[in-house]
């Protein structure tokens, strides 16, 4: 992995500028730290069918999440000028007032590897070589689509199983036991609990 500093200038649009370096340099990973104010922040509140849109001068207390060619899951927290802390899923429209500095790592190893056909074949598996990871989950579901996103983007290998009929999605499982759905794994990676999982 190497540190690449992000530096944002007053109108920058947080949320672009992070796809635009993952694009740049053909590469995955994660946001290291940030330090820098807002003038409008864009988020998704867990249940909300629309961003939540907040102005006025606002300061920046963490970004956390992974970046890729592929796309970026970011988590944005902030507080206004009555020092309230607000914070979501980070979307466009989130932008710089003065200025914000990120230190980004990087994945020396390029684009987000995608899983093998191995990985994506039926769930029969050894231990010693198939993945310790499998997700049951639907393409017309967010969650789903974010979940395997961030095993790609990790380089997490895993199989892909047929959810239940009638369940929620995405459900997770590691070495067989049941996790939980997406916030559960986010959970581990901000944890560092996945790192294990890793196969780069």
């Amino acid at each position: 992995m190497r540190a690449v500093p992000l530096h944002l200038e007053a109108g920058s649009d947080v949320r672009r500028s992070l796809e635009q370096l993952a694009l740049e340099h053909n590469a995955g990973g994660f946001v290291l730290s940030v330090v820098g104010n807002l003038s409008q922040a864009a988020f998704a509140c867990p249940g909300k069918s629309a961003p939540t849109v907040l102005a006025g001068e606002l300061e920046i207390i963490t970004l956390q999440g992974t970046i890729s060619p592929d796309g970026v899951h970011l988590h944005l927290s902030f507080s206004d000028a009555s020092c309230q802390v607000w914070g979501g899923h980070l979307e466009h429209g989130t932008l710089v007032l003065r200025g914000a500095d990120l230190l980004v790592g990087l994945l020396s190893t390029g684009t987000s590897p995608a899983p093998s056909a191995a990985t994506s074949a039926a769930p029969t598996r050894s231990m010693s070589s198939e993945p310790r990871v499998e997700i049951a989950g639907r393409p017309e579901c967010p969650f789903s689509r974010r979940a395997l996103r961030m095993l790609r983007t990790l380089g997490i290998a895993f199989v892909e199983i047929e959810p239940d009929e009638t369940g929620p999605v995405p459900q997770l499982y590691i070495d067989g036991v049941a996790i939980g759905g997406y916030n559960e794994l986010a959970e581990l990676h901000s944890r560092g609990e996945l790192d294990a999982l890793r196969s780069l």
